[in-house]
């Protein structure tokens, strides 16, 4: 069983899966971030600090000590790479 999954997550329909899911993670998380930013005259984009401090906090603390709603949030987005990867692995 171990080397049927391990062939699987080595191939190139799993790498293309994770792929497509970590771009629109990406995409979802940058409109995000922009939504959240106020754009300069100059088309920059600058981070209001409550944001940059909450984003700091969580990049500096490991997913087991994150409080239950941030963990949550992790696990949503496990739970869409992990739905890509059996979408596939069912072609």
């Amino acid at each position: 069983m171990a080397s049927t999954v391990n062939r699987f997550l080595s191939s190139e329909a799993a790498l293309e899966a994770a792929a497509a899911v970590e771009h629109e993670r990406w995409s979802h998380w940058q409109a995000y971030l922009h939504s959240q930013s106020e754009r300069g005259d100059d088309g920059s984009l600058r981070i209001p600090s409550h944001l940059v401090e909450r984003w700091e906090r969580q990049i500096t603390t490991p997913y087991s000590e994150l409080p239950e709603a941030e963990r949550e949030s992790d696990r949503e987005q496990a739970r869409q790479f992990l739905a890509a990867l059996g979408d596939v692995s069912n072609e």
